[in-house]
Order: structure tokens, then C-alpha cells, then sequence
């Protein structure tokens, strides 16, 4: 489609689009899961019901009436969930254990393109998050997987999760521009479709192993997005960096 004036700055989505949760997490939970002597369960598929829990929170969010409550809070209460889904009580289990196995989503690794496209992208763009992680998850990712952010954003500083349009219009408020000068870039269309709502332009990016090779989801979301590139450095070639 016509692209119309670049953005001022590009706004990132980062669970699944800059880094990797499903082949960690599943790496992680095989490890824990057999340290509390349930070898047996799945990891892949234990991965997947813990983001299924997470994609539905989510989404339902600002129905739920509940005050602001940070990503690694949500995460912990999602995890538990999953656990006695597999007739696992996690009041059995250790504290600190638990608190571990959470902050696993603190320790995505980056997709293969992601830090040079990041890098890329910056020299002509400021790049910040607008993701539901936390500001202490992000910046321990960031720090692990050496991410070049301008600035972490994202729902612990507009006080609410995507898709709520607070979200992508608080961004843009707090870097002082109109939703037209934010452009989201991520890998899903759902999100894209929520952002193109509140006047923000889209960059879709493609990972297809975000679900280990299977169809994402939300694929019957997909629109004619302002960008539409196959990694984060193909993006910047589109974008001239």
C-alpha cells in the first residue's frame, strides 16, 4: 500500500516479534518440570496453554475491571494455573522455584536478525517498546540479549495492555506526537489491527517459528499493512537504514 511520510519513531512489539518465548520457554519448563518430578508433561505443550492463558488475559483485560497489575505478577498467576491444568498444585511447590520458572519469560533470546535490525533501524529511527512486559522484565532482556533500546514503554507506563487503544495512544501522548508519527512494529496481526485503529502506522514482520512452525493464530487477521517484511533487517532495508 502507499506509505505515505515515515514515522517519527518505530514502537515494537517484543514477545514473539523481537525475541523468541516459545522454543525458551519450553526449553525452561522441560528443566523444571523434571526438577518437580513431572517429566512426564509435555514442555511444548505445557508452553503453549501457559501463552494461550496469557493471550485470553490479555484480551479480556480492561473487561475485567482489575486494577493495573504488572506483566511478572500476571505471569506467575498464569503459571500456577497451567500447573494445576496438569494436576500439578503448585502450593506444593517451592516458592523460589516458582518465582524462577516465571522470570524464564525475562530470559527470551533475541531472534537471529533481531540486534542487527534493531541496530539498523536505530541510526535513523528512535526504537522503543510498546509491549505488556514490565519495565524490570524488559530491561533484563534487554540486557541478556543486548537489545538497543531508546526507551522501554510499553503497560507499566500507560497503565494498560494492548489491545486496549490506551496502549498505543498513551505511547504516543508520552513521546509527544500524534498516533500517525508511531508506527508499531510486530509480528502479529491482531495487534497491528488494534494499532492501525488508533491512527498508529504498521509494520508487519514474519515469524513463522513463533508457534514452532505451526499457523499463528491470528493469521485470518492479516490486512495490507503499511510495511510488510520477512525480519527485522529486511524492514530496515525497506526503511533505508
Amino acid at each position: 500500500m502507499t506509505h505515505g511520510r515515515l514515522p517519527r519513531v518505530l514502537a515494537f512489539d517484543v514477545f514473539g516479534t523481537v525475541v523468541d518465548w516459545r522454543g525458551p520457554i519450553a526449553s525452561e519448563s522441560g528443566l523444571f518440570l523434571e526438577k518437580i518430578g513431572h517429566g512426564q508433561i509435555d514442555a511444548g505443550q505445557f508452553t503453549d496453554d501457559w501463552r494461550k492463558k496469557y493471550l485470553s488475559g490479555m484480551a479480556a483485560y480492561a473487561k475485567s475491571g482489575r486494577a493495573f497489575t504488572i506483566l511478572d505478577v500476571l505471569h506467575r498467576e498464569m503459571l500456577e494455573a497451567t500447573l494445576r491444568d496438569h494436576d500439578v498444585d503448585p502450593a506444593t511447590l517451592d516458592p523460589a522455584l516458582l518465582e524462577d520458572w516465571t522470570f524464564a519469560w525475562r530470559r527470551l533470546t533475541p531472534w537471529p536478525d533481531t540486534v542487527e535490525g534493531l541496530t539498523r533501524l536505530k541510526r535513523r529511527f528512535p526504537i522503543v517498546t510498546l509491549s505488556n512486559g514490565n519495565i524490570a522484565l524488559m530491561l533484563e532482556m534487554a540486557r541478556r540479549g543486548g537489545l538497543p533500546w531508546d526507551a522501554i514503554m510499553g503497560a507499566e507506563v500507560t497503565r494498560a495492555y494492548k489491545p486496549d487503544p490506551r496502549a498505543y495512544l498513551g505511547t504516543a501522548e508520552i513521546l509527544g506526537l500524534a498516533p500517525e508519527d508511531v508506527c508499531l512494529v510486530a509480528a502479529h496481526h491482531h495487534d497491528l489491527a488494534a494499532a492501525r485503529e488508533c491512527g498508529l502506522k504498521t509494520a508487519f514482520v514474519a515469524r513463522p517459528m513463533e508457534y514452532g512452525g505451526r499457523a499463528a493464530p491470528d493469521a485470518k487477521l492479516a490486512q495490507d499493512w503499511e510495511w510488510s517484511a520477512e525480519s527485522l533487517t529486511d524492514l530496515a532495508d525497506q526503511l533505508g537504514c
